[in-house]
């Protein structure tokens, strides 16, 4: 059975619509699309404020100012419709129970939870703060948790009228619920006050008791904020602190760090080998790794492992956000906004890049579902000119591209949720993809030179950074590794032949010529005395050296025309010549 097409909403001034998603992208016959058009608004001017999908893409809702709307992807068929035009945020719990509402806070309660199969109301709750305002639930909906007063409520079975569990501590600031079923966990943060350290702590649900065993512990000095980020397999949790001010004054931008902690007891630092701001971290969804990108720009990228060790390095370059496929098999090195926009796309196994496509002036990026295409786009009220959106497929071809009116602005872009294992991991395509829009890959830029050294020869250092390779293609390392066997041994030989080569210059009489005060030959190429035995030589180790350019674009995930792998494939036999030629000399 061919998996399902994923579907796109796009809400702006012009109202909400599906599309079905790529490669061939068109509105959906399904949804009539809720444009501003409609008399409701033209009479009070509404417009569309949020858009939703349940966790497994089946249902679709959105609020227009007028009505919350629900429906079936599938089919578009309403399934339900809530008179609420204050609403400006609404989710589903994750087995599509119940739908949750919240609209600003004017005195009354403004946190609605509705029974989606009746339409009734289960429980109106007070939540003035947009931050964390929807409850979290385990994937299995047994247990739900929301923060009241620096405390957590949880909730058994959907009944919100009865508090079955409460958490309290000093104060606690922000949590995170953990993936999945039972037993589920959940990550608390607690920040410091009057001297003493903040610290998170993780615990399993329901064993919150004053003598109840926390699975781990965390505490730190500098973080007046964090971000709390479980894995996939809630066996783990990363905790990115941040503060203000930076004491030491090395950075305007406060100081930051990054923390690991494991449902088993194990903590750890991340040791982050360049300084500068941490600005952006991702689980892979197999759980057992993680990239962070980070330090002053341009800013490096690496993966570690769960022992927080270092196990791949991207090297640096204009980044700040990194975004792994639903699959895990490919990462998206990228940096948005005050940065030009480029996309680095990468094979996790094999650690090549596929592609390197451009998206300027993006404000969202998001993979789709299946794990081959992604969507960028440009939305406001961040910017407010040159709005639209592009699906590319991540081999660096742009398949649609919707460009939205002067008149008129995009808001959010969202794609349809999907259970795991609807969408199958696929072979990484290192072609582009065919598509009429082409692609976007960025032009090297010319590098800089500042006034200084632009009369100076261009040997002369200009860099404002020292820019680091990947770390498969550095000198050495893993670089040496990854090398084929046949070009270790060709290395070798080269390395042979010199060493004898230059064994024997030593040992034979110095010419009269170089001896001669006029003689500037001395740093010339060594010859045989025939000019044509040298002509070859010369030739021969040109084609060499063009094969060995050729193979280092291989490596680095080009691909070779035929001519090209053909030049590759006669290596040994130039070798052989030129071997020859040497031992005639």
């Amino acid at each position: 059975m061919a998996p399902p097409t994923p579907v796109l909403a796009v809400r702006g001034s012009d109202g909400t619509t599906l599309l079905r998603g790529p490669p061939f992208c068109e509105e959906s016959p399904a949804f009539q699309r809720d444009n501003r058009q409609s008399p409701a608004f033209q009479r009070d001017n509404r417009q569309s404020r949020h858009v939703a999908f349940s966790k497994d893409g089946s249902l679709f809702g959105w609020c227009n100012g007028d009505k919350v709307n629900v429906v079936k992807v599938s089919d578009g068929s309403a399934v339900s419709t809530f008179d609420l035009p204050k609403t400006a945020l609404l989710e589903f719990s994750p087995l599509n129970t119940v739908l949750v509402t919240w609209q600003p806070y004017q005195g009354e309660p403004n946190l609605q939870l509705w029974d989606l199969h009746t339409g009734s109301n289960l429980k109106a709750l007070y939540q003035k703060k947009v931050d964390s305002w929807c409850p979290s639930w385990s994937d299995d909906e047994k247990v739900a948790v929301r923060s009241v007063n620096n405390e957590l409520h949880f909730f058994e079975d959907n009944d919100f009228n009865t508090i079955a569990n409460k958490l309290h501590m000093q104060k606690v600031s922000d949590f995170v619920m953990s993936p999945g079923g039972q037993p589920c966990k959940v990550a608390v943060y607690v920040p410091g006050v009057k001297g003493s350290p903040s610290f998170v702590r993780l615990y399993q649900y329901p064993n919150f008791g004053v003598n109840a065993a926390v699975l781990a512990n965390k505490s730190f000095f500098k973080g007046d904020r964090v971000s709390m980020l479980w894995n996939k397999k809630a066996s783990a949790v990363l905790v990115s602190t941040s503060t203000d001010v930076d004491k030491t004054g090395a950075s305007y931008y406060g100081e930051q760090g990054l923390h690991y902690l494991a449902v088993n007891g194990e903590t750890a630092v991340v040791q982050l080998p360049k300084n500068g701001p941490i600005y952006d971290v991702a689980w892979s969804p197999n759980s057992t790794e993680f990239c962070v990108v980070y330090g002053s720009m341009p800013a490096k990228a690496t993966i570690f492992n769960l022992k927080c060790e270092p196990v791949f390095d991207f090297g640096t370059g204009p980044r700040n956000a990194v975004y792994y496929s639903p699959q895990g098999h490919l990462l998206v090195l990228a940096g948005f906004g005050n940065l030009s926009g480029q996309m680095e796309v990468w094979d996790v196994k094999t650690y090549k890049q596929v592609s390197k496509p451009q998206a300027p002036d993006c404000t969202y990026f998001s993979w789709c579902p299946d794990g081959e295409h992604v969507v960028t786009a440009t939305c406001a009220p961040r910017l407010r000119v040159d709005n639209g959106y592009k699906i590319w497929h991540y081999s660096g071809s742009v398949l649609h591209r919707q460009d939205t009116p002067a008149d008129a602005e995009l808001w959010q872009v969202l794609w349809q949720s999907f259970p795991e294992d609807v969408f199958p991991e696929r072979p990484v395509k290192y072609q582009a993809a065919p598509s009429d829009l082409g692609s976007t890959h960025a032009k090297p830029a010319q590098a800089y030179r500042p006034p200084a050294l632009r009369n100076k020869p261009v040997g002369v250092s200009s860099k404002l950074h020292e820019e680091e390779p990947p770390q498969n293609m550095r000198g050495g390392g893993m670089g040496d590794k990854q090398r084929s066997k046949a070009a270790m041994k060709n290395q070798k030989k080269r390395e042979a032949r010199n060493a004898a080569r230059q064994e024997t210059k030593l040992e034979a009489p110095e010419p009269l010529s170089k001896l001669a005060p006029a003689a500037t030959n001395s740093q010339s190429a060594p010859t045989t005395g025939d000019p044509e035995t040298d002509k070859k030589i010369k030739n021969l180790k040109k084609k060499l050296r063009a094969i060995e350019e050729l193979k280092e674009l291989q490596a680095s995930g080009k691909t070779l025309q035929k001519n090209q792998v053909e030049k590759m494939q006669k290596e040994d036999q130039l070798l052989k010549e030129l071997e020859e030629l040497d031992l005639a000399d």
